[in-house]
């Protein structure tokens, strides 16, 4: 039984090696590139939209929706970053229905990758909205010892994300694969409408974390300025 679809190496060259996880993320990536290429390149602000354009407006919508009830102010900013991560694991988990098809996010090497996009990601928004001083002054908050502390949870806290997908989209593949070789005829929908749920609720949680680690990033900033704010009013009143 294969554990990851890194097994399957099409071709290797010293340390140069394309295997399944690699090939089927390009392909997803290709997908969905034209695909949103194929949508955007026509939209109408009427009354009379296409199929498409609906369906794409309805998920754009909600993904905006999620982001500011998380804390961020401005979705338009974030949806781009967060909605493309939901895409992402949302259809690669879901193309499972296809036979033969092993998911990319079974792999560890697919998403470290993720989790690493959203640990670069907090401290560019975290910067772009406070400054370097501003966003680096978080990590001695609420005192200079948490320093260590602060660091070794924005590690941790990335490894989570990469085992926590990786474990789950794994272990759900290697159910199924025991109880199709017990019952290849009674599990196989059951089983796969499990794994479209499984899939869709890990991508769900995936792209919520990174909103939640965004916006404490950003929030922080939004906080101090707000209780300069209100210094600078008293010092006015008082003056």
């Amino acid at each position: 039984m294969k554990l990851s679809p890194d097994e399957t190496i099409f071709w290797q060259h010293g340390f140069i090696t394309i295997n399944l996880t690699i090939v089927t993320t390009w392909a997803l990536m290709l997908v969905l590139v034209v695909s949103s290429k194929l949508i955007t390149r026509k939209l109408k602000t009427g009354i009379h939209i296409s199929r498409w354009q609906c369906i794409l407006e309805m998920i754009v919508t909600t993904i905006s929706s999620q982001i500011k009830e998380v804390g961020l102010d401005n979705p338009k900013k974030y949806v781009g970053f967060i909605g493309t991560l939901f895409l992402f694991i949302a259809i690669a988990n879901l193309c499972i229905i296809f036979p033969w098809y092993e998911p990319p996010t079974a792999s560890l090497s697919t998403t470290t990758a993720l989790a690493i996009c959203v640990f670069l990601a907090v401290p560019f928004f975290g910067i772009e909205k406070g400054g370097i001083k501003g966003y680096l002054a978080t990590y001695i908050e609420p005192t200079p010892i948490m320093l260590p502390f602060n660091l070794i949870s924005e590690v941790t806290r990335t490894l989570a994300l990469a085992v926590r997908l990786f474990g789950n989209i794994m272990s759900g593949g290697m159910i199924v694969a025991i109880l199709l070789s017990i019952s290849p005829f009674i599990f196989p929908v059951i089983m796969n409408m499990l794994g479209l749920l499984t899939g869709m609720v890990q991508a769900y949680i995936f792209s919520i974390l990174a909103t939640v680690y965004i916006a404490g990033a950003v929030q922080v900033k939004q906080k101090d300025k707000i209780k300069l704010k209100t210094k600078k009013q008293k010092d006015n009143k008082n003056g």
